[in-house]
């Protein structure tokens, strides 16, 4: 008698769930949210993030090649898949045969009818392939896989350095590990790695218990993973240490700290903060605090706005303040690559209207002699030195503090701003900015 499956959702072929999930990116989902909605079969799991990241990466080149080879608009989750296939075709170097044969299958469980129209559309792909592809030159969009709005705004922005921009957001980023400093020195915990065969490296540019792995591994593969031992964080959100400059003893707000990597590794640096970690959204509270459980963090965590005071603190002043403000993300492409497909031009200044909002309101709970450090994961000026130039304008007694970062971080009279990929890291914003007394 044949074992019954469990109860759940069916496991879906990669490709079909590849397709479903991009599409799901199309009509706005998250690609989180759109891949933690899929079931595939475990095995085949890293298939499946592969493709869809490909076809993320490479989307707008992939828009263009299709609109040349479909006559008709297809189907969304038909156009999706002709996507994701064109995309193993070119950057995953999945043999012609198996690429099309694979999604003619996967058109089978999605819409038998498309069946052949993906078959056709594919082969002419392989037959027109060299003309196809000299096509996209003229397009800047598929030329440099990004938006036009944020092509310009990187023009405008980064005038010598937006293509190499460009090109580091379509290029997979490495994995960056953080040590726990109490645990005892870096080499110590290059060499745990070494015993557990994975090669590491130590770069002399980047913060102290920074390590990037030579290639990505699971996060169980790492030793003491579960007990805080190490920590998944890219290098550019690791300055938060220097940044900061907290003192043993001190109070300290992260201001909008889920998912609580950077309220770990000031804990992890730094002896007896009294630490507050808040967050607005409730959602994300459960994985700040197994952050901090698994960091052996002790924190008040709480759900609040902390553009609303009024509504959460105590009273008492902070020493340090360190608003990690919501932003478009811009810095981080090429880890998130939906984020070209989900921003929108409109977004940078609605988000520029929160951070100015943070500012404001939190800068009346620092005390004084305090610092305040303001950081995002964006590469766009309007949400980096022109919000901390404008606070300055408006706020007596906000006096800019020199950072000592690498020579990547570029000082722009208003913060330190890293490009994508500068250092090894993601695109990033730093400023502190000390209330005098």
């Amino acid at each position: 008698m044949r074992a019954r499956r469990s109860a759940g959702p069916e496991p879906r072929a990669p490709r079909v769930a590849a397709a479903q999930a991009l599409a799901a990116v199309d009509g706005g989902r998250s690609l989180d949210e759109a891949l933690s909605a899929l079931h595939p079969e475990q095995a085949e799991a890293g298939l499946v993030r592969a493709l869809v990241y490909a076809a993320l990466r490479h989307g707008y080149s992939g828009q263009a090649l299709l609109a040349q080879l479909a006559a008709r608009r297809p189907k969304p989750l038909v156009g999706a898949l002709l996507r994701i296939a064109i995309a193993a075709l070119r950057h995953l170097a999945t043999p012609a045969h198996a690429a099309v044969s694979e999604a003619v299958a996967a058109a089978r469980e999605l819409d038998t009818a498309a069946a052949g129209f993906v078959n056709a559309v594919l082969r002419r792909y392989l037959r027109e392939r060299e003309a196809l592809e000299a096509a996209l030159a003229a397009d800047d969009e598929a030329k440099h896989e990004h938006p036009h709005w944020l092509l310009e705004a990187l023009r405008s922005d980064w005038p010598g350095q937006w293509t190499e921009l460009c090109a580091a957001g379509n290029t997979p980023g490495p994995m960056w590990l953080r040590a726990d400093a109490r645990r005892g020195s870096r080499a110590d915990a290059l060499e745990s790695l070494r015993q557990a065969g994975i090669a590491a490296q130590a770069p002399s540019d980047a913060p102290p218990f920074a390590i990037r792995l030579d290639a990505a591994v699971p996060v169980d593969a790492l030793p003491g993973f579960a007990e805080g031992a190490f920590s998944v964080q890219d290098v550019s959100a690791q300055w938060v240490v220097e940044a900061l400059a907290a003192e043993p003893g001190q109070r300290v707000l992260d201001a909008c700290a889920a998912p609580g990597g950077k309220s770990a590794a000031l804990a992890e640096h730094v002896a007896g903060l009294e630490l507050t970690a808040i967050d607005h959204d409730a959602a994300r509270m459960p994985r700040l605090q197994a952050t901090l459980t698994r960091c052996r963090v002790d924190a008040q965590v709480l759900v609040a706005d902390a553009a609303d005071p009024a509504s959460w603190w105590d009273g008492r002043s902070f020493e340090r303040i360190l608003v990690d403000a919501p932003c478009t993300g811009t810095g981080v492409i090429r880890r998130h690559p939906d984020i070209k497909f989900l921003r929108r031009p409109s977004d940078v200044a609605a988000l520029a209207g929160r951070q100015d909002r943070l500012l404001d309101a939190l800068w009346p709970l620092l005390a004084p002699g305090g610092r305040l450090t303001y950081a995002t994961c964006s590469v766009l000026a309007a949400e980096n030195q022109a919000r901390i130039r404008a606070f300055c304008q408006r706020t007596p007694g906000a006096r800019m503090v020199p950072l000592a970062l690498p020579p990547h971080f570029q000082d722009t009279g208003h913060g330190w701003r890293n490009p994508s990929g500068g250092g090894g890291g993601d695109g990033f914003f730093w400023a502190s900015l000390e209330r005098s007394a």
